[in-house]
């Protein structure tokens, strides 16, 4: 015990004739037990808040790293001219070696031992447990709420909302890890500066995934049959009147265990690649497209009608892209709905009653307007429906108020959930190009105006190339009739 007291009184001695090494000291001492509680709530599950989080790894944690190199270096390199004296190579070498010296000191080699192992324990779960906080969705979604809010928030309405950020943003491999992190750096200055894009434009190329990160989960090679494939709408009218279309999606595959490329995957199959040249940035056109076969052949299709940008010059053509997932699949977890299928799906899962009258024309009304904040536009969707429905249908209002509550709730949820004013996010932003919505999608090439440059091949227009279509906006209770009557039409008991 006494030469742990003299190690002690030693080691302050040395740090106070150094303010390098006192100021380190301090620090350290400070936010040692901070960092150990710290830790052990993390361990408990207990810290979930992203700001503190913040504070404690990457910014605690980096401070007292700093202060345990500012006390070594203030007392090997700033300590004045005294000697080290209990830490200089010398006087440990003389200890050593004198006959029964070492039992004495053994116990001061124990505390410098245990002391160096948790500095560097806690320094090293510090380190992982700051590494880990930057990969989580804590992190990458709410630590910058109004910027990633849109994102955050249509994360968590995805198919996608149990797969960690990081995991399609940068996947396997050193190189994206290395640009993410400095492109992460980059972004971080901007919000602090407040110069970031409003809306932030869609990373085509800097953060784009490619078929290795989304194959980790999918392997298209063994997508292989059809999907039967519901789609919901409900009309404006007085009934809400609820329809169906019905389809057969040929999903086919890439080709796997010899059997052909087919269907909608076909696009990506081994066997041979499709090439194509967008004319924008946001690939919303595209100006020519390039079949490279197996064989060696080479196609290329241009569009021949005057309502698509002709290709460009030689020289000028903008840069040519290899087809993967993403160019179909391009919004796979961040989906902005239009309004009129945000309130279908409102309607379908009930969060919207359909019993009201009109509900579905009244509520996409009030939904569409233009507000300047979030907050005005709650209020504003609350009162024109409500007023609406006071003025031409008092007693349902009346006497169904629970119903018109749950259906103001429902079409504030639309709006919530796909319009962010404050990052410039209005309705129909965001294109998805399934399917071929509004001419965008699939109808990019598959429009018919595609033919190749040599000889009278075109890219295919037909409507059963991808999709039979079985009933295209039919009453629901038709439908299932349909549905009862196909199996006996076919022989099937």
């Amino acid at each position: 015990m006494t030469r742990i007291k003299e190690f002690l009184a030693t080691f302050l001695k040395l740090a106070a004739r150094s303010k390098l090494a006192m100021t380190g000291g301090v620090m350290a001492l400070l936010i040692f037990p901070v960092l150990a509680a710290v830790v052990l709530l993390d361990w408990q599950g207990w810290l979930d808040n992203p700001y503190l989080n913040f504070l404690f790894y990457l910014v605690l944690g980096p401070l007292f790293v700093a202060g345990i190199v500012m006390v070594v270096t203030g007392l090997l390199f700033f300590r004045g001219q005294e000697e080290i004296g209990l830490f200089a190579y010398e006087y440990v070498k003389e200890q050593l070696n004198m006959p029964g010296r070492f039992t004495r000191i053994r116990r001061l080699f124990y505390l410098m031992s245990l002391l160096t192992v948790l500095l560097l324990l806690l320094i090293a779960i510090t380190a992982f447990s700051g590494f880990r906080y930057t990969d989580s969705v804590q992190f990458c979604a709410q630590f910058c709420h109004t910027v990633m809010e849109p994102e955050y928030v249509t994360y968590q309405n995805s198919s996608h909302s149990r797969v960690s950020c990081v995991e399609c943003h940068i996947g396997a491999g050193t190189e994206w890890f290395t640009r993410a992190k400095l492109t992460g750096i980059k972004q971080f200055l901007a919000v602090l500066t407040d110069s970031y894009s409003r809306p932030i434009p869609t990373p085509i190329t800097g953060l784009r995934p490619d078929r290795a990160t989304c194959e980790q989960c999918h392997r298209p090679e063994k997508f292989h049959g059809h999907k039967l494939y519901f789609i919901d709408k409900f009309l404006p009218d007085r009934k809400n009147s609820h329809l169906q279309t019905v389809m057969i999606m040929k999903v086919g595959s890439g080709g796997y265990l010899g059997q052909n490329a087919q269907g909608v995957h076909w696009h990506i199959s081994d066997r041979f690649q499709v090439r194509y040249t967008p004319a924008d940035q946001g690939l919303h056109e595209i100006t020519r497209v390039v079949l490279e076969e197996r064989d060696g052949g080479r196609i290329t299709f241009v569009p021949a009608s005057t309502g698509k940008k002709a290709p460009a010059a030689d020289g000028e053509v903008g840069e040519e892209r290899l087809m993967d997932c993403m160019d179909c699949h391009n919004r796979p977890t961040h989906v902005f709905l239009s309004p009129e299928r945000a309130l279908d799906r409102k309607l379908l899962t009930r969060r919207i009653p359909d019993e009201l009258p009109f509900i579905k024309r009244q509520a996409l009304e009030a939904i569409t307007a233009d507000y300047a904040t979030t907050q005005e536009a709650m209020h504003e969707i609350s009162r024109k429906i409500k007023n609406w429905y006071q003025d031409n249908y008092p007693d349902p209002a009346k006497e169904r108020n629970d119903l018109l509550a749950a259906a103001i709730r429902g079409a504030q949820e639309a709006y919530r959930e796909n319009v962010f004013p404050d990052m410039n996010i209005t309705w129909n932003f965001y294109r998805d190009f399934i399917g071929h919505q509004e001419g965008t999608g699939c109808f990019r090439c598959h429009d018919g105006s595609f033919v190749a440059e040599q000889g009278s091949r075109t890219i295919s227009h037909q409507c059963d190339t991808c999709h039979i279509i079985l009933a295209e906006d039919q009453p629901v209770e038709m439908v299932l009739r349909l549905m009862h009557a196909w199996p006996q039409q076919a022989g099937i008991p």
